[in-house]
């Protein structure tokens, strides 16, 4: 007998992959999406697609079924621009409450709650599960509200609901349309302004999607996964994609200060076309960090297979070339 399972986010880079995988594991997938969103990746999956927003309770007590087995709540607001906080705060504070109390009346077997390294907020080095997250503390919305995010799941499970959170660090692969997206644009038009002097752990999409997932089964409630695998410099990840885009991109890094310079003239060209930037001040404090992650406890209890870093930019840049998204602007 197939099981159950109800994606929030379903359109998105993580969705996707999701969808996919779960479908290909034979599970049935109930996949929702807001009414405005773009759906033509989602309508070539074998999924059962549902209109709602987290942001509409009402909307999510009509689509998510009695006894289903397991919601992975994938949906979220990714924007590293203030001008998007109180957005971002709806969809990842507010929204995540909402899946919570649905979950907890459709009798859920379990909740999959996707997070973020920035859970953690802004930090220099190395961590594992066991470190303080102090994301609740950082000048980053983004990473305020993921923090916050996870707070109403343990809520959640105070009340007796069974939720697990995964926490992907930098995601790179197929179905990517606007984060890392932008970058891989950038180097393939030869519009790329600079590079960041920071480090990060990546992660392949395909394999975030394949540890939620296990996760529906083995991750323990209330644990943290935290998921990177290939650890890189900003400057050593924009030279893989280079080669595999066959263009020349910078010898070395942008100086920081010069970096929050452009920053700032894309922050206040913004004020007038209300459009987010493709480089942030919020952007260029992150990029500038030198954060990576131990994905130890994930391989161990979930089956975690990280990746290298060129199958994961072979992966997207192969993807978004076939799709015609290497030529679009942004």
């Amino acid at each position: 007998m197939s099981r159950l399972a109800y994606v929030t986010g379903a359109n998105g880079l993580v969705g996707l992959n999701l969808v996919e995988e779960l479908a290909r594991q034979g599970w049935d997938v109930i996949a929702l999406h807001r009414p405005a969103a773009d759906i033509r990746h989602l309508e070539r999956l074998p999924a059962r697609r549902v209109i709602g927003d987290i942001t509409d309770p009402s909307s999510l007590a009509r689509t998510m079924p009695a006894g289903v087995d397991t919601v992975f709540h994938v949906a979220g607001d990714t924007s590293i621009w203030r001008g998007h906080r109180v957005r971002q705060d709806a969809i990842n504070i507010d929204g995540t409450r909402h899946v919570v109390t649905a979950a907890l009346a459709a009798g859920a077997r379990r909740l999959v709650h996707t997070s973020s390294i920035s859970a953690w907020g802004l930090f220099q080095g190395a961590i594992d599960e066991s470190a303080p997250q102090r994301g609740g503390e950082s000048p980053i919305n983004y990473q305020r509200s993921k923090f916050a995010g996870e707070q109403e799941v343990r809520r959640g499970i105070e009340r007796g609901l069974d939720a697990t959170i995964l926490n992907p660090a930098a995601i790179i692969g197929r179905y990517d349309t606007r984060n890392y997206a932008r970058l891989f644009r950038m180097v393939a038009q030869g519009t790329l302004p600079g590079v960041p002097t920071g480090a990060l752990s990546i992660c392949h999409a395909i394999e975030v999607a394949r540890a939620h997932v296990a996760a529906a089964d083995r991750g323990r409630c209330g644990e943290n996964y935290l998921l990177g695998g290939a650890d890189s410099t900003i400057i050593e990840l924009v030279r893989v994609i280079g080669t595999r885009a066959g263009r020349p991109v910078p010898r070395r890094p942008t100086p920081p200060w010069l970096l929050h310079l452009v920053a700032f003239a894309n922050e206040a060209r913004a004020r007038f076309t209300g459009a987010e930037p493709a480089l942030t001040l919020d952007g260029a404090r992150l990029m500038s960090a030198g954060r990576r992650c131990d994905c130890g406890k994930a391989i161990r209890e979930l089956g975690y297979r990280p990746a290298t870093l060129e199958v994961m930019v072979d992966d997207c840049y192969t993807w978004m070339q076939a799709e015609g998204e290497l030529a679009k602007r942004g």
